[in-house]
């Protein structure tokens, strides 16, 4: 199946540029300039299932189902997305992995409340070019319309570095920013978030959450309308969400806890780190508390199994000694170290299509 990873190299070759070959060769229609609107938590099976309150973006052409890398959260598939890797290539390998024995949040770029950009720079931790600034250097215009406080984020400079960006607080300035930027060829990368933010808040397919998929269907609608002809215009998703009503506390559980591991990841998708000598135990005894509601891998299983896909050996040390995927319904934790996270009824990271898959809707022709 396609993934994320895809879809910036595709739509460059819509606007007659070709940055060379990748993993899927997805085939868009030619365009003069192309507008990608990521919305985070915008998942296939989600979408399918409240169709009625998104009628515009449920009767645009699916080029997808894709498929978002693992973990399926925000920071894995927005850097797959930026750099057209896969996470195991540029090593953005969970919500919170270990980089240089310091377990870094890779949304936030902290470690608490200590900011790493310094100690741990994002142009190092994931070094490798990203589609926008290969495009950019052939010639191509391109333009990233996210909210203000990202601009210097550690995620912004780590996967999607290299475009103009253009800083928005709500959704009027998203459209205005989108439609100034697609005046002229180019591409053009829009990120909302506040589907998946009310997801977590509430549950996915909550009220609130529906009256958050009519807006944006409303906003998509009216880009449509308002783009210049001749633009492609795709929506897409960095994963869905699930509700999740079992949890378990890796904080406070004393067989979780027992071997002192290191628990990163999120609660959908844990990366554990072991200290010498524990791995199997510490492996046997999270096995034994999750059951049926976790698959545990080992290391050696991780690696053979492709979980992150090819691995660069840069990024090897990051790779955790087990590996936990929740399933069903199911969450593990952390009720000391993540007190909010732990208490969100939505929930996203594992393998389960309602998480790894998304749209790419396509309006091929907007403004026509």
């Amino acid at each position: 199946m396609t993934g994320l990873d895809a879809v910036l190299p595709a739509l460059l070759r819509s606007l007659g540029h070709d940055l060379g070959p990748t993993a899927d060769d997805l085939a868009l229609p030619s365009a003069r300039a192309a507008v990608l609107l990521l919305v985070d938590g915008l998942g296939r099976e989600l979408l399918d299932a409240h169709a009625a309150d998104a009628p515009f973006l449920a009767a645009l052409t699916d080029a997808g189902p894709l498929a978002v890398g693992f973990p399926s959260s925000t920071p894995i598939s927005l850097t797959s997305l930026g750099t057209g890797l896969p996470p195991g290539a540029h090593g953005t390998l969970g919500v919170r992995f270990r980089v240089d024995d310091t377990l870094l949040d890779a949304l936030t770029w902290t470690q608490g409340t200590t900011d790493l950009r310094d100690r741990l720079v994002p142009e190092r931790v994931q070094p490798h070019p990203t589609v926008f600034e290969r495009a950019a250097a052939a010639g191509v215009a391109c333009t990233v319309v996210s909210d203000r406080a990202f601009r210097e984020s550690g995620l912004t400079r780590s996967g999607l570095r290299g475009a103009t960006y253009r800083g928005i607080g709500s959704l009027g300035d998203l459209a205005a920013e989108i439609l100034t930027a697609a005046a002229a060829p180019g591409l053009v990368y829009a990120y909302h978030a506040d589907l998946d933010q009310l997801g977590h808040l509430h549950g996915p397919g909550s009220l609130a959450w529906r009256w958050q998929l009519r807006a944006i269907d409303h906003l998509v609608a009216r880009l449509a309308e308002d783009l210049p002809s001749g633009t492609l215009l795709a929506i897409t998703g960095d994963h869905g969400m699930v509700a999740v009503d079992r949890r378990y506390d890796a904080d406070t559980d004393p067989a979780l806890r027992a071997g002192e591991p290191l628990v990163g990841g999120d609660p959908r998708a844990r990366l554990v780190y072991t200290r010498p000598g524990t791995a199997d135990d510490v492996r046997a005894a999270w096995t034994e508390v999750l059951g049926a509601d976790a698959l545990v891998v080992g290391k050696e299983e991780i690696l053979d199994e492709g979980w992150f896909g090819p691995l660069d050996d840069a990024v090897a040390d990051r790779v955790p000694d087990l590996l936990v995927a929740l399933r069903g319904t199911a969450a593990v934790v952390r009720s000391e170290d993540e007190p909010m996270l732990s208490r969100l009824p939505g929930q996203h990271g594992s393998t389960t299509d309602a998480e790894r898959l998304v749209p790419l809707l396509i309006s091929a022709d907007a403004g026509s």
